[in-house]
Order: structure tokens, then C-alpha cells, then sequence
């Protein structure tokens, strides 16, 4: 519990990996199965937990296709929509390595850089301080033979994919915020080798409100 005695806040930002894009159904998991609401279930009422998952969201790029895809220009607004954020928690960068970015796993940490930098700044708004940061490495991808976003990805995404975790967490420890590598947890769904199949959910909530409580 806060000083006032308010519950913990603690906003997810992130892609559909927070969202809870259901792979091959393409449609969202229920509360009774999305990692983010069983978050709020092990965490218990002394913790409010708030979802900012946009499917398809970047670090800072933007999406030539989808657009309104880009997670620095979110975050302001974002930040400000749920003052005080107690904990921060982000999980971006798996879209950042889709074909049609061409990006390499240094550059989508140069970008998450940015992303950090604007989440420790106190800003000038009422009780705009600044959030602990939970920096959070999404799973590597997996093979996309036969996958459905086998046109979005490519075998330069996989092999980039399994980087970002170092990068991550030189990150984090540049910027100050607690790492935690989702990979030693989630596997990605065969099913289309991005998103995550509903028996992973439970792990990976219990994995990050252990590491929420080390920050709260």
C-alpha cells in the first residue's frame, strides 16, 4: 500500500502480448484467462492493476500499414491518463522486428532507450512523478513455417529476437529500472509463432507480481 493508503498502481504497457491477442482466433483471451487480470488476482486488492496493450504497437516507430502504432507517442498521454503510477511495467519490441522494420535488435534498444528515458521523467503535471520501471524482454519468436504472420516476420526477425533480452537488460540497469527476461517463462504459441497459448498466462502473472512486489 501507498503512504495514503491508496492501492499500488501498476500499469502494463505494452503490444497484443498485453492485450491478450488469442493466436489463430484473433480475438482477446477473457479476464478469467489474460495474464494482466490474473495479475490483479495474485497481486490482491492492495494493487490496481491497469492494461495499456495496443496490438501491434512499436517502441517508436511508425507503422507504415497500421499506423497509430507508436508507444512514445502513447506514453505521455498514457502516463498522465493514470497519475500517480506507482509501478511501470513494459513490455514493447516484438513488432518493432516485423520484415517491413528492418531492425536490428541494437536498433530496437536504442529505441526502447527513448521509451525509458520519457518513463523516469517527473513531469510538471499534478502528482506527475516519476514510475519505478519494470523493463520486461518479450519471448523470442518462433518458427513461422505455415504461421499466419509468416508474410510480417521473417528469419531475420527470429535470429534478432533472441537478443533483445541482453540488450534489455543493460537497459535497464542504465536507466535504474528492475529486468525481467519473459522468455525464462513464455514460449511463443506455435500456433502462430508470436503470441502466447492460455497455459502460459498463469506462470508469467505469477512471475511478474513477484517482481511487482520487489518494486511496490
Amino acid at each position: 500500500m501507498t503512504k495514503t493508503g491508496a492501492p499500488v498502481s501498476v500499469v502494463c504497457f505494452g503490444d497484443s502480448l498485453t492485450w491478450g491477442f488469442k493466436p489463430g482466433v484473433r480475438t482477446r483471451y477473457g479476464h478469467d484467462c489474460r495474464w494482466t487480470r490474473l495479475l490483479q488476482c495474485d497481486l490482491g486488492t492492495d494493487y490496481y492493476v491497469l492494461e495499456e496493450g495496443v496490438n501491434g504497437r512499436t517502441t517508436v516507430f511508425e507503422d507504415p500499414v497500421r499506423g497509430d502504432k507508436n508507444g512514445l507517442q502513447h506514453l505521455d498521454t498514457i502516463r498522465k491518463t493514470h497519475m500517480p503510477i506507482d509501478v511501470m511495467m513494459i513490455m514493447l519490441g516484438t513488432n518493432d522486428l516485423q520484415s517491413r522494420f528492418n531492425m536490428t535488435a541494437g536498433a530496437i534498444g536504442f529505441a526502447m532507450g527513448r521509451i525509458l528515458d520519457a518513463a523516469t521523467r517527473v513531469t510538471d503535471d499534478p502528482e506527475g512523478r516519476a514510475p519505478k520501471i519494470l523493463l520486461v524482454a518479450p519471448p523470442p519468436l518462433g518458427d513461422f513455417v505455415n504461421s499466419p504472420l509468416e508474410s510480417v516476420f521473417n528469419s531475420t526477425s527470429i535470429a534478432e529476437s533472441k537478443k533483445l533480452k541482453d540488450i534489455y537488460a543493460v537497459l535497464a540497469d542504465q536507466y535504474g529500472a528492475a529486468f525481467f527476461d519473459a522468455g525464462s517463462i513464455v514460449t511463443a504459441s506455435k500456433v502462430d509463432s508470436v503470441h502466447w497459448d492460455a497455459d502460459m498466462m498463469e506462470p508469467f502473472a505469477k512471475a511478474i507480481a513477484a517482481e511487482v512486489k520487489k518494486l511496490a
